[in-house]
C-alpha cells in the first residue's frame, strides 16, 4: 500500500491513499490513451487508481494495472483500486454481477472500493441509459437499502475490501447510518467538491460519522460538452487560486488539490497528460497557510459542473436539498 503518511484510515480499518488517478474520459479521447495514462501515473507514484463500469474503460485500465504488476513497478497490494456499481444495477439480484463483471474486465480478484455511483435507479436492461420512446430515462424504484445489503454481502465474499457511496446526500447518507441491522457503514462519500463547491455542510457531517469525503471535479469541470454547462467559470483560471500559485510557485491545480489534503478530503486528479500527471505528485512537497486556507474557502459559489440532468425528477434526485 502506498506511504502511510499519504493515506487516510477508513471506519473499516482500511487505507485509502489521499491523493488519486481518475480515469474518466470524454467519448473522444481513445480508451488506449487512459490505458498509457494509468501507466504514466503508477510510474509517477499514484497508486489510488479511481474508475466506475459506466466509463467504459475497466478493460484498459486494468491492463494498465497488469502490465506495472508484470514489470515489477507495483504489487497488487500496493494498489487501492475504486470502481463503482451503475445505476441500472441496483437492484440487489444484479449487484454482484455487476462487480463481478468489473472484476473479470479489469482481471482482478478484488477490489479495494466498491461505491454506488448515484442514489438514481434506472430500470436494468442492455442499455446504460433505458430511455422511453420520449428520450427520457426511465426510472427504477429499488430501496437503496437492499442495494446496501447487496453491497455489504460482496464484502463478505471478498470481492470488494470497503463500501461506500458517491453523490449521496446527507438524508441519504443518514437513511443507510439508520438502517436497522446494519453490517457495515459507507466509508466514503465521493462527491463534486472544489473551491467553487467546497461541500463544508456535507464534509463537517461526514467527519462526524466517520466517513470519508472523496472529491471529483477537484480541478472544476473537464469542459465534458455532454454533463456541463460550456458557460461555467473556468476554476483554474481563477484569480485568487493563480495569484496563491504564483506565491507557492506552483500551477493553479496543485494549489486546488493542496486545499482538499488539508481539509482530510481525498482528492481525485484526472489528466491524460504525462507532464501534468507527473506535476500532481508535487502536491505533498508544500503547504498552505492558514491564511491562504481563508483565503480559498472564501471562493465558494455553490457552483456544480455536474448536475446529473437525466436524474432530475427522480424521489432520490441527490442535487434538489441543500447538502
Amino acid at each position: 500500500m502506498a506511504h502511510k503518511l499519504h493515506c487516510v484510515q477508513l471506519n473499516d480499518g482500511h487505507f485509502i491513499p489521499i491523493l488519486g488517478f481518475g480515469t474518466y474520459a470524454p467519448t473522444e479521447v481513445p480508451k488506449s490513451k487512459v490505458e498509457e495514462a494509468t501507466k504514466i501515473a503508477i510510474d509517477a507514484g499514484f497508486r489510488h487508481i479511481d474508475a466506475a463500469y459506466v466509463y467504459g474503460n475497466e478493460e484498459e485500465v486494468g491492463q494498465a494495472i497488469q502490465s506495472k504488476i508484470a514489470d515489477g513497478t507495483v504489487k497488487r497490494e500496493d494498489i487501492f483500486y475504486t470502481s463503482k456499481l451503475w445505476v441500472t444495477f441496483f437492484r440487489p439480484e444484479l449487484v454482484q454481477t455487476a462487480l463481478e463483471t468489473s472484476l473479470k474486465k479489469l482481471q482482478l480478484d478484488y477490489v479495494d472500493l466498491y461505491i454506488i455511483h448515484l442514489p438514481v435507479a434506472l430500470k436494468p436492461g442492455k442499455a446504460l441509459w433505458p430511455q422511453n420512446e420520449h428520450g427520457n430515462c426511465i426510472f427504477d424504484t429499488v430501496d437503496l437499502l437492499a442495494t446496501w445489503e447487496a453491497l455489504e454481502k460482496c464484502k463478505d465474499a471478498g470481492l470488494t475490501k470497503s463500501i461506500g457511496v458517491s453523490n449521496f446526500n446527507r438524508r441519504q447518507l443518514e437513511l443507510i447510518l439508520n438502517k436497522p441491522g446494519l453490517k457495515y457503514k459507507p466509508v466514503c462519500n465521493q462527491v463534486e467538491c472544489h473551491p467553487y463547491l467546497n461541500q463544508r455542510k456535507l464534509l463537517d457531517f461526514c467527519k462526524s460519522k466517520d466517513i470519508v469525503l472523496v472529491a471529483y471535479s477537484a480541478l472544476g469541470s473537464q469542459r465534458e460538452k455532454r454533463w456541463v454547462d460550456q458557460n461555467s467559470p473556468v476554476l483554474l483560471d481563477d484569480p485568487v487560486l493563480c495569484d496563491l500559485a504564483k506565491k507557492h510557485k506552483r500551477t493553479p491545480a496543485l494549489i486546488a488539490l493542496r486545499y482538499q489534503i488539508q481539509r482530510g478530503v481525498v482528492v481525485l486528479a484526472k489528466s491524460f497528460n504525462e507532464k501534468r500527471i507527473k506535476e500532481n505528485m508535487q502536491v505533498f512537497e508544500f503547504q498552505l497557510s492558514e491564511e491562504d486556507m481563508k483565503v480559498l474557502d472564501g471562493l465558494n459559489q455553490n457552483i456544480r459542473y455536474f448536475h446529473a440532468k437525466f436524474a432530475i425528477g427522480h424521489p432520490e434526485y441527490p442535487f434538489a436539498e441543500d447538502y
